[in-house]
């Protein structure tokens, strides 16, 4: 796996009990798929000397990130390397403007969009959608990295300063919430889609996951539909999180990640196969497991680190007494605003859910239950 991050961590804690031997290519000694017992391999995927001894006698090489050269890609699956996903299908997370173009002309509904290299096209998109505008970088962000508003055109013409290869233009769309649906697929084609779940963002980070969603069944049902009919148009192979907008136009495809993805946190306990386990199966060509929920109502709030900068591991013996907790901490060197864990209930009432896992989040991270 290219990548040892928390991502990481847990393919490696659903790799044990299926006797999967998992390599990262780690940056440190000590990241968080490292602690948790995968092999390092130190380098980074900047570099194809150390993407290559990552592959070396690997049955399939996966990813727990995008920051990957494009090039770098290409060049490893024309040497035959096992890519699963295959760069093509995985292309389509590491550059949101490739994505927005492809999802188009495939005939999936995406928001209106442009891409801006000069401040006279940022004004255009603007005089036909109004100020402000929603600004992406088209590469290098994602979970909620890289994206900013444009409230006028000199603040347009700070950001083309800041982003010489342009930016990914959205028109500041009223969202009636965010949604999202994990797909996993594998190369023979088998697909297995989870529930439909919402995200609540704050400051560009998801904070909390409900599942299910609570939408109309109608809408559940198209969301779904939607991502298994993007999997399987773009091939994809592993997990794939559709992230969606419902708003007044119906749904819109905002964002799409190759990988495991904080919107199936949930999964661990919430469905019958943890979206880590799934992703296993699906890159290696196993067979899928069974992706339905443990309990009628499930949710999931990240740990964020406080601004003392404290570690909320210290606080773990009080959250673990909030009854029908599931705590998840990364082994991250804790500071402010970092994403340090998750806590996850099972319920028969989303609202009881999430009172229970706020409840716990809010202990470690320094406040009152």
């Amino acid at each position: 796996m290219v990548g040892a991050g928390q991502l990481a961590r847990m393919t490696q804690q659903a790799a044990i009990p299926l006797g999967v031997h998992l390599r990262v290519l780690a940056g440190c000694p000590d990241d968080p798929a490292v602690s948790a017992g995968a092999q390092p391999l130190l380098g980074s995927p900047e570099r194809i000397a150390d993407l290559r001894a990552l592959a070396e006698g690997a049955r399939v090489v996966t990813f727990d990130h995008e920051r990957i050269p494009f090039e770098h890609l290409d060049a490893l699956a024309a040497e035959g390397v096992p890519l699963q996903p295959a760069p093509g299908a995985k292309r389509l997370a590491q550059d949101k403007l490739q994505a927005r173009r492809t999802l188009a002309s495939l005939g999936f509904p995406v928001p209106p969009f442009a891409h801006a290299t000069e401040a006279a096209a940022v004004a255009e998109f603007a005089a036909g959608h109004g100020w402000p505008l929603v600004a992406k970088a088209p590469r290098g962000g994602y979970d909620g990295r890289g994206v900013f508003w444009l409230e006028d055109l000199p603040a347009a013409r700070r950001a083309l300063l800041e982003h010489p290869g342009g930016l990914l233009l959205e028109p500041a769309l009223r969202l009636d919430r965010e949604l999202a649906v994990l797909v996993a697929r594998n190369r023979t084609g088998e697909v297995a889609v989870y529930p439909v779940v919402e995200t609540v963002q704050r400051s560009g980070m998801c904070r909390e996951v409900h599942a299910p969603a609570r939408v109309p069944s109608v809408i559940a049902r198209a969301a779904r539909d939607l991502a298994t009919g993007i999997a399987e148009r773009i091939g994809a192979t592993g997990v794939l999180a559709v992230e969606l907008f419902h708003c007044a136009e119906g749904l819109l495809v905002n964002e799409l990640a190759l990988r495991p993805h904080n919107s199936g946190h949930y999964t661990i306990e919430g469905c019958e196969t943890s979206q880590f386990e799934q992703h296993l199966r699906a890159v290696l060509d196993w067979p899928l497991g069974a992706a339905g929920l443990t309990a009628p109502a499930v949710a999931t709030v990240n740990v964020i680190g406080p601004r003392d900068g404290s570690d909320p591991a210290g606080r773990l013996d009080r959250a673990l007494a909030v009854p029908g907790c599931h705590i998840h901490l990364y082994g991250k060197q804790p500071r402010p605003g970092r994403k340090l864990g998750h806590v996850t209930v099972r319920s028969g009432n989303l609202d009881e859910a999430l009172d229970a896992a706020r409840s716990a989040a809010r202990v470690l991270e320094g406040g009152r239950p």
